[in-house]
């Protein structure tokens, strides 16, 4: 073995509990000369690692298990008293991305799961993600919905649902809404900085719908779609209805969906659905002007 080798190993080790103590910051076990990490948002800190001359390697998009990785070469530990590896833990701890429109606000992740007699589900999701998504709720036409509001909304997103499909989809599409809600609303957090309100309007051939949301702390769900369908593949078109209102009660959010156009019901579903999520997008975007400060006159949402 190179007398190097042992000195990296300890470097590696040593590293290790100390990212594990930053906030979104997920190191995985070493032995090896590099560390493997999950962080929020793994474009940003490469950029900004990179930039600063740590050897580092953004690895998420080898494999569906590699999300958000990054590997970072260590040094020995007098080469890891360089400049570049205090910066790299700052880094790491703020999650800043390059350029005017930095952000040092925490990651902006959650994760809820919701067992009943009914269902079983679990969802993570990454506010401030890239669209990815891993979706099983075994109803394909939702799961192609779902897909929308993750790509549309910038939003990472993971859904696994068990749910009694011998009956029908209702307990499971409701119970999916209900648990996006709260995770969305946990991720939230504090709303400092928060955009609050998104609007979207989106086409699809003949068709066209129109979402707005806020994110008032008060949920409210005034939903005008008249389905000319009433059901897509597995999907009732009933439940379209559901999911937003499980939604809107546990993100505490006023929402209001409009299918203004529309002759084919997969069209208007499906408009609504990426409205949605650019909606979101709109609304969940953090204004550097007014960070630190809750978007409301009242002092609280």
């Amino acid at each position: 073995m190179p007398p190097r080798q042992p000195s990296l190993r300890a470097s590696a080790r040593g590293w290790s509990p100390r990212l594990q103590a930053l906030d979104g910051v997920q190191p995985f076990p070493s032995e090896a000369n590099m560390i493997l990490v999950r962080v929020p948002d793994a474009a940003a800190v490469f950029a900004g690692m990179k930039a600063r001359g740590v050897l580092i390697k953004n690895v998420s998009g080898l494999h569906p298990l590699l999300a958000s990785c990054l590997r970072i070469t260590v040094g020995t530990p007098e080469e890891n008293t360089r400049p570049c590896w205090p910066r790299c833990e700052q880094r790491c701890k703020t999650f800043e991305s390059p350029g005017p429109m930095s952000s040092t606000s925490t990651a902006r992740i959650a994760e809820v799961q919701r067992n009943t007699n009914e269902t079983q589900i679990r969802v993570r999701v990454n506010l401030d993600g890239t669209g990815q998504a891993k979706l099983a709720t075994g109803i394909g036409f939702f799961d192609h919905m779902l897909d929308q509001i993750a790509l549309h909304g910038l939003i990472d997103l993971e859904i696994e649902a068990v749910g009694d499909l011998h009956i029908d989809g209702h307990h499971t599409v409701e119970d999916v809404g209900i648990t996006l809600g709260q995770a969305v609303a946990q991720a939230v957090g504090d709303k400092k900085g928060l955009t609050r309100y998104g609007h979207s309007y989106v086409p699809l051939d003949e068709a066209l719908s129109r979402v707005v949301v806020d994110f008032s702390g008060r949920p409210g769900l005034a939903m005008d779609v008249k389905f000319t369908a009433g059901s897509i593949g597995a999907f009732d078109t009933q439940l379209a209805f559901e999911f937003f209102q499980g939604f809107v009660n546990h993100a505490l959010v006023s929402l209001h969906v409009d299918n203004l156009k529309g002759h084919n019901a997969h069209h208007q579903c499906e408009t609504i659905f990426k409205a949605f999520g650019r909606a979101l997008r709109m609304a969940l975007t953090l204004d550097p002007r007014s960070a630190g400060v809750i978007p409301s006159t009242k002092g609280s949402l």
